[in-house]
């Protein structure tokens, strides 16, 4: 995921958790919101109670390979934010992926 396609402002963060649409699972929670012009963008935001910066971190790494992975899967001119559950800490790669990747396919079909 390049830098220019992450959501950093806490404003349009926000903005996107209220007024947005969401799908929800056992791993991740993503809420989605129309944008004017043909980007994407994400955000991915993980609870400190999670854990530790390093456990945090880590997720986030993987989550941003996953998104790399399957970014022909994500609709276009949308912004995502992408909140990772607590249950992520203990599953491995592959349940991750399949997991979001079975989310965004359930966001294409709605």
């Amino acid at each position: 995921m390049k830098r220019r396609e992450m959501i950093k402002d806490k404003k349009v963060f926000n903005n996107i958790i209220q007024t947005g649409s969401f799908f929800k699972n056992k791993f991740f929670v993503i809420y989605i919101k129309e944008r004017k012009n043909d980007k994407i963008m994400f955000g991915i935001a993980i609870s400190n109670k999670t854990g530790k910066a390093h456990i945090r971190n880590k997720l986030k790494r993987k989550v941003r390979a996953i998104i790399d992975n399957n970014k022909n899967l994500f609709k276009n001119n949308y912004d995502y934010i992408i909140m990772v559950r607590k249950a992520c800490i203990e599953s491995t790669f592959t349940e991750l992926n399949d997991s979001l990747v079975s989310l965004i396919n359930e966001i294409k079909v709605k």
